[in-house]
């Protein structure tokens, strides 16, 4: 469980890292991502992005099983 754990932490630190980088391809302003903007307020659901992240890693992990 702990090195899970640990290696969850260490995706999401990469991932952070990597965030300027994919945001340039698009990843993070696709269809299907809600973007409310209002004065002094911004709410953003990544649904789409989050779909395709899921089903990214998913493969990953699949293809480190086998």
């Amino acid at each position: 469980m702990s090195r899970s754990l640990i290696l969850l932490g260490v995706g999401l630190v990469v991932l952070g890292l990597l965030w300027p980088w994919l945001a340039r391809w698009g990843l993070g302003r696709l269809p299907g991502d809600i973007v409310i903007e209002r004065d002094g307020f911004r709410l953003y659901i990544p649904i789409s992005t989050s779909i395709i992240v899921s089903v990214v890693l998913s493969l990953i992990i699949w293809f480190m099983r086998k």
